[in-house]
């Protein structure tokens, strides 16, 4: 996908924000769209549908958990990837913003080259990523789902179904913060029960054979896989 083709809906209340982040992201080559609130974001989001949704939390009318939340039951925008922007130490608002159905938050004030990077990012979930293909290549790791096999680099690892499972699940969207509930329930089913603990010492496992850094914990929500 290429930028020009490419629309982010930038919402903030704050004009300066909007035009700041705008004036960064139109230099880059997206098409940019704006909009204050939240009601008025879901009409632009509903115009534009846009691939990449950049929400601030605190707003007028209808502040960006209720947007976001309202923004998800739209199925044109099923595949539309949601960040929310966030004030330091809005701990709160990043867990309330998982639970309404975000993909990811930035923190801000942002600089404009961590922006930028941190969008390409985002997107790249539109380019590459699908949960159904077989096989997903990230850097050095590439993951043949239906051979079950996993090499980094050129080494090949060996891993249990569900450390496989699990895996495959985050390495999907990479960036894409998986809640705890969601990876028990997709990786180890509703007929059998498990602990929290369990996903904690699988994390752990995966971080041993394919890498530390592979691995974030979004305290409180669950885990994402980085690229």
């Amino acid at each position: 996908m290429k930028k020009k083709d490419t629309t982010i809906l930038l919402v903030d209340d704050e004009l300066d924000i909007l035009e700041i982040i705008g004036y960064n992201l139109s230099g880059e080559g997206y098409n940019v769209v704006t909009a204050q609130n939240g009601i008025e974001a879901i009409k632009k989001a509903k115009k534009h549908k846009p691939e990449l949704i950049i929400l601030d939390v605190m707003m007028p009318e209808m502040d960006g958990i209720e947007a976001c939340e309202k923004l998800r039951l739209l199925p044109e925008l099923s595949e539309t990837v949601i960040t929310f922007l966030t004030a330091r130490g809005e701990d709160y608002s990043q867990v309330a913003g998982f639970d309404a159905g975000a993909d990811d938050y930035i923190t801000k004030p942002i600089k404009p080259k961590v922006l930028t990077s941190k969008v390409k990012s985002l997107l790249r979930r539109f380019k590459t990523q699908d949960e159904s293909q077989q096989i997903i290549k990230l850097g050095n790791i590439t993951i043949n789902r239906e051979e079950y096999k996993i090499f980094v680099d050129t080494q090949e690892k060996i891993l249990p179904r569900k450390e496989f499972e699990l895996l495959s699940l985050l390495a999907s969207k990479p960036g894409k913060v998986f809640k705890r509930e969601d990876i028990l329930d997709r990786v180890w089913g509703n007929d059998v029960i498990v602990g929290g603990r369990t996903i904690d010492v699988h994390i752990r496992k995966l971080r041993e054979k394919i890498g530390e850094q592979k691995f974030k914990t979004i305290k409180g929500v669950g885990y994402k896989f980085v690229e």
